[in-house]
């Protein structure tokens, strides 16, 4: 039976996950997509028609208004449009109050970013321990599907993690996930996706599972040389990230993890001349007139969408999954990664690759929900579940997975797309 699909959040990776869902309509039945900003909504669903889809019969695209911070009225729309799966794209602030609304209502949930709370921003390791976690067992009573940190990363590296494990890997000793973008948007600065989360987070302590244990290091004060597939040699700053902290708790005989990102020196700069100025400060403050303004939320305003960037980026992004550890007593390395190109996820989806790469992996778990691979009436994150289906769909919906497998010498022995061959999966 196909089913009724709910997008909360009108933002760049909301009308990447509209758009694939509009081309999986054998799947899907309806498609709301909710905001604060309905315009915003009928302007996807506007470039979704010109796409030309040629969705199946009596499939549905609508467009409502919905204050995420509100449960109730979350409920209300859940029950309203008869909605099966509830895929959350929003700011990560509203995430227990979408969860909230799913689990009383029997919506599956679906989100690609651990909640945030400026209450706990300081919050002690790991970090889904704080919220999300603490709700597994109402979700496993009521028989809810939740899956938390489904978007690239978190979410497809933690795939990539459990793949390893499963296929690649006696035992896993160290995960390092780097991320670069190589892209050019012709902007002076734009953040790749919500400022307020993107721009606080370079700026905090970077914590990270280290020989058995938590440390924490001032941000940018680590960073390495990293020789990526096709866009070449890096700098990478390690960073805290929401999938260190759940794969520090699921992949057995873990003893490191951490996140790595990629930043060029402008942007670091401004990053830093934002910071020392304020500008970063999410606490009101008083301006001449007697009016709070909060500054994070003043730049935010000042800053370029992100998804006003689509049509000029060019380049490419390399997300990966860097795996060391043993396999029949030998020394074993892996690389497993995935390359975006910036023009390809604008004629697909009109996106740029950093929206595309986290909208589509939430639509392809939602589609293993409604066939029933992943529908597993509890609460999870991606690395305990089946990588097999998930990989396979994300590979039909423009995000291969490469595998490159290296001795401890680090000369490559190996390098090929990944196919796990799961066979018609809409049939599952």
């Amino acid at each position: 039976m196909k089913k009724n699909v709910l997008i909360v959040g009108a933002g760049a990776v909301g009308a990447v996950a509209a758009h694939k869902c509009a081309q999986h309509s054998d799947v899907f039945s309806s498609v709301c997509i909710a905001s604060r900003t309905t315009t915003k909504c009928h302007d996807i669903i506007q470039e979704i028609h010109k796409k030309g889809h040629h969705p199946a019969e009596g499939f549905a695209l609508l467009a409502r208004s919905v204050d995420a911070y509100d449960t109730d009225a979350l409920i209300t729309l859940i029950r309203e449009l008869n909605t099966d799966i509830v895929i959350n794209v929003c700011t990560a602030f509203v995430n227990r109050f979408i969860l909230d609304a799913c689990m009383e209502t029997g919506a599956t949930y679906i989100d690609t970013a651990v909640h945030e709370d400026y209450d706990v921003m300081n919050a002690s390791y790991p970090w889904y321990a704080n919220f999300e976690w603490k709700k597994r067992d109402a979700c496993k009573d009521k028989g809810i599907t939740a899956i938390l940190g489904a978007g690239f990363d978190p979410g497809v590296v933690n795939a990539y993690c459990a793949y390893a494990q499963r296929n690649e890997f006696d035992h896993i000793h160290s995960i390092d996930i780097l991320d670069v973008n190589d892209g050019h948007h012709g902007r002076f600065f734009s953040t790749n996706f919500d400022p307020e989360i993107n721009l606080r987070e370079i700026i905090e302590d970077a914590g990270c599972l280290e020989d058995g244990k938590w440390r924490t290091y001032p941000h940018h004060s680590r960073s390495m040389e990293y020789d990526f597939p096709e866009v070449g040699s890096k700098k990478v700053y390690l960073m805290g990230h929401d999938e260190v902290h759940s794969l520090s708790v699921n992949i057995e005989g873990l003893q490191t993890v951490r996140f790595w990102m990629g930043f060029d020196d402008h942007y670091l700069n401004c990053v830093n001349v934002f910071k020392n100025v304020g500008l970063l400060n999410h606490q009101p403050v008083k301006v001449g007139d007697g009016q709070d303004v909060v500054p994070l939320h003043l730049l935010k305003a000042c800053l370029p969408d992100p998804a006003s960037l689509a049509s000029n980026y060019t380049g490419k992004t390399c997300i990966g999954t860097l795996i060391k550890g043993t396999y029949r007593d030998q020394s074993k390395e892996v690389f497993i990664y995935n390359i975006c190109d910036h023009e390809a996820a604008f004629a697909d989806a009109n996106s740029q690759a950093i929206a595309f790469t986290a909208g589509v992996p939430p639509v392809a778990a939602a589609i293993l929900v409604a066939n029933g691979s992943w529908d597993v009436k509890t609460m999870v994150n991606v690395e305990e579940l089946d990588p097999a289906p998930f990989l396979t769909m994300l590979t039909q919906m423009g995000l291969s997975t490469q595998i490159r497998v290296m001795p401890v010498s680090g000369q490559v022995e190996r390098e090929e797309q990944l196919c796990v061959c799961v066979p018609d999966l809409k049939a599952m």
